[in-house]
């Protein structure tokens, strides 16, 4: 797959994330309340990086709006925005100055059945960038992450969450390989209060 065909896919995955916590403000009164949740949080990452049998940790940013009303087909969809930086600490098998940053975005789906527990599947697309600075290596490329995991409620609008993700950057080397990283992130998000429409 070309970068430049990569590229055309991100925006059109971020430009249906963006409308989908739009379109949730203008469903008729008939359906019930509608509306968006909003919801931010952090976690830590160890990601298998694809380079050997080596491991990378660092830190993850979440930010999400999920539906919370509307037609059944519809809820649990949502959008999450996500920030990544793996240069804290790795293992020994990895240069000691390996990192990669990730930010992008895309498509989620919950499922809200239970009381305390979400799973959920997710689509992102992001921007990547991965640097070796001993051999003054630096590759920026779009990356796909298809990924999903769980929620557990302890208390209130805290939300516990383990998150798995695989990640491909396609064709990132000049002999065509992929790059493919994929991990998990164990954190926590705190749910902010619904903005509805009825």
């Amino acid at each position: 797959m070309s970068r430049h065909l990569c590229s055309k896919l991100v925006l059109a995955v971020l430009f249906a994330a963006l409308a989908v916590p739009t379109s949730s403000q203008v469903a008729p009164a008939a359906k019930g309340g509608t509306g968006v949740t909003m919801a931010a949080g952090a976690g830590v990452s160890d990601y298998k990086m694809d380079f050997g049998p080596g491991h990378e940790w660092g830190g993850t940013l979440w930010f999400d709006a999920n539906l919370n009303g509307g037609p059944p087909l519809l809820r649990g969809l949502g959008v999450e925005f996500e920030a990544r930086d793996l240069s804290v600490h790795r293992s020994p098998a990895l240069p000691n100055d390996f990192r990669t940053d990730t930010l992008g975005g895309g498509l989620t789906y919950t499922y809200r059945h239970f009381h305390n527990f979400r799973p959920y599947m997710k689509f992102l697309g992001s921007y990547g960038s991965l640097d070796v600075k001993k051999t003054s290596s630096h590759f920026t490329w779009v990356e796909w992450a298809p990924g999903g995991g769980i929620e557990y409620r302890p208390f209130g609008r805290v939300w516990l969450r383990a998150d798995y993700e695989y990640q491909d950057w396609p064709n990132i080397f000049a002999n065509g390989y992929d790059f493919d990283p994929q991990g998990f992130t164990v954190g926590a998000v705190y749910e902010f209060h619904s903005h509805q429409r009825r």
